[in-house]
């Protein structure tokens, strides 16, 4: 007898990654602040204005990452933005799901890829980009399309794009912040410090505290990310089911999206973006941008 699959309600499903979301941002902010703290310990810097310097670097930092986010996005996937009259019923899909999710019509732009695949950006739903692959367009029904596009307005709803990419600048930031630190250390930086008998021992073991820090916090904070990113995809999956009302739609293209081997040559960075993996890439969950597709497809099927 096969076992019966739980019924998960669209609402619920939306509710509890919204929370997980939010601690682990939580987390990666915390090992920022911890390994701000840290640096400015080890190089002997009065804490309040090396934390000043150190937050106003990083909050210009992810500002300019973040505003110039949606043009590098679309620029180096070679998206172009579709024409109304080619893709008519392309625009008459997302403009019915956007009078129906109370959302404004957001750019519509095509990539030249055979794959099925889709992504959004923009910083908010006004400023709003959806992408899709040809592939997307020639090998979906309209169910599945409704439900593809769906999935990525619900990102835009869920202001997943400004969520996901802060996360991302900030991890980069670690990682350049982190990296910095080791060479300062490789190169002498750390010659300077006072290493006297009363605080010699101390010195030591912060250094030895602030290469550890430098060396695990960026692994970390990525695994985080990556855990952020696989949360947003359930969550836009439910969104999509609350959207069209139909979870067989999504179902199908994720379907599709399984059988499709061919992958797309894309950036890390923008990778999290796209609704699957673009890399196809099969190993061990923990170091996925998106979650397996099996498991979407079984929530998808208990709602």
């Amino acid at each position: 007898m096969s076992k019966q699959i739980q019924h998960i309600d669209f609402r619920d499903q939306i509710a509890r990654n919204k929370r997980n979301s939010v601690f682990l941002l939580i987390i990666v902010f915390l090992v920022l602040i911890g390994i701000g703290y840290i640096i400015g310990k080890v190089i002997n810097a009065d804490f309040f204005i090396f934390m000043s310097l150190f937050s106003v670097f990083s909050i210009l930092y992810i500002w300019l990452s973040y505003y110039y986010s949606s043009n590098i996005a679309l620029w180096s996937v070679g998206a172009k933005e579709a024409d109304k009259t080619k893709y008519r019923q392309l625009y008459n899909i997302v403009e019915g799901l956007t009078i129906g999710s109370g959302l404004p019509m957001p750019k519509i732009y095509v990539m030249q890829e055979e794959s099925i695949n889709a992504f959004a950006t923009g910083r908010n739903p006004k400023q709003s980009v959806v992408c899709v692959t040809t592939g997307s367009l020639d090998k979906l029904s309209k169910d599945e399309l409704e439900g593809v596009l769906a999935h990525e307005l619900s990102h835009i709803r869920n202001y997943d794009i400004r969520f996901i990419t802060i996360v991302a600048v900030v991890v980069g930031l670690i990682s350049i912040i982190a990296q910095m630190f080791l060479r300062s250390l490789w190169y002498g930086g750390m010659s300077g410090r006072d290493n006297s008998n009363n605080n010699g021992k101390s010195d030591a073991l912060l250094i030895v505290i602030g290469i550890v820090l430098a060396i695990i916090a960026p692994i970390v904070v990525k695994l985080v990310q990556l855990a952020i990113s696989r949360k947003r995809e359930y969550m836009a999956d439910a969104g999509s089911v609350e959207i069209t009302r139909y979870p067989k739609g999504l179902i199908g293209a994720l379907e599709k999206i399984k059988n499709d081997k061919k992958p797309i040559k894309v950036s890390q960075a923008v990778a999290p973006l796209f609704i699957s993996d673009p890399a196809k890439q099969r190993f061990f969950n923990l170091f996925q941008t998106h979650p397996p597709v099996e498991e979407r497809i079984k929530v998808l099927k208990a709602m």
